[in-house]
């Protein structure tokens, strides 16, 4: 695996901390690809997380969302002790994390079939989206009396 050094961009950028951070996280961060996910986009501002969670329950699977970080954790309750010959399907905890963009927000979850089903959307406030300036002209009188004074 290779490492980047972000030290040039460090000197020549204002407030990516975040960025930074999470690069530098993901560098450092061994994977564990457990539970299986999807991530899709299903629309504009529009995102779906899928979570293979074969042989959970709903009630033993929480989900948070806080400061631009979803968190999905689950454990198995121990209901009983079996015996397995073979066990093909894994039942360990796990915690997942999946870092939001700003103004992406969880919308709702459902879980159907072994899939966890998280959709997200962002929704940009209406002071941040771009809008349109009039370009105004200043009549001629008004131009000579500023250029006299």
């Amino acid at each position: 695996m290779r490492t980047y050094d972000f030290t040039p961009l460090w000197r020549s950028t204002v407030g990516f901390d975040r960025l930074f951070d999470m690069l530098d996280e993901t560098q450092r961060a061994v994977e564990d690809n457990y539970p299986p996910c999807n991530i899709e986009r299903i629309g504009d501002d529009r995102y779906q997380i899928s979570l293979a969670l074969a042989g959970f329950a709903p009630d033993e699977l929480a989900i948070t969302a806080e400061h631009n970080v979803l968190t999905v954790e689950g454990r198995k309750a121990d209901k009983e002790a079996r015996e397995y010959l073979y066990q093909g399907i894994s039942s360990r905890p796990f915690k997942r994390q999946f870092n939001l963009a700003d103004y992406v927000q969880v919308t709702k979850a459902s879980f159907d079939n072994g899939l966890l089903r998280i959709e997200l959307v962002r929704e940009i406030p209406e002071a941040m989206k771009p809008r349109r300036i009039a370009i105004g002209t200043a009549p001629l009188e008004q131009i000579a009396t500023q250029k006299a004074a």
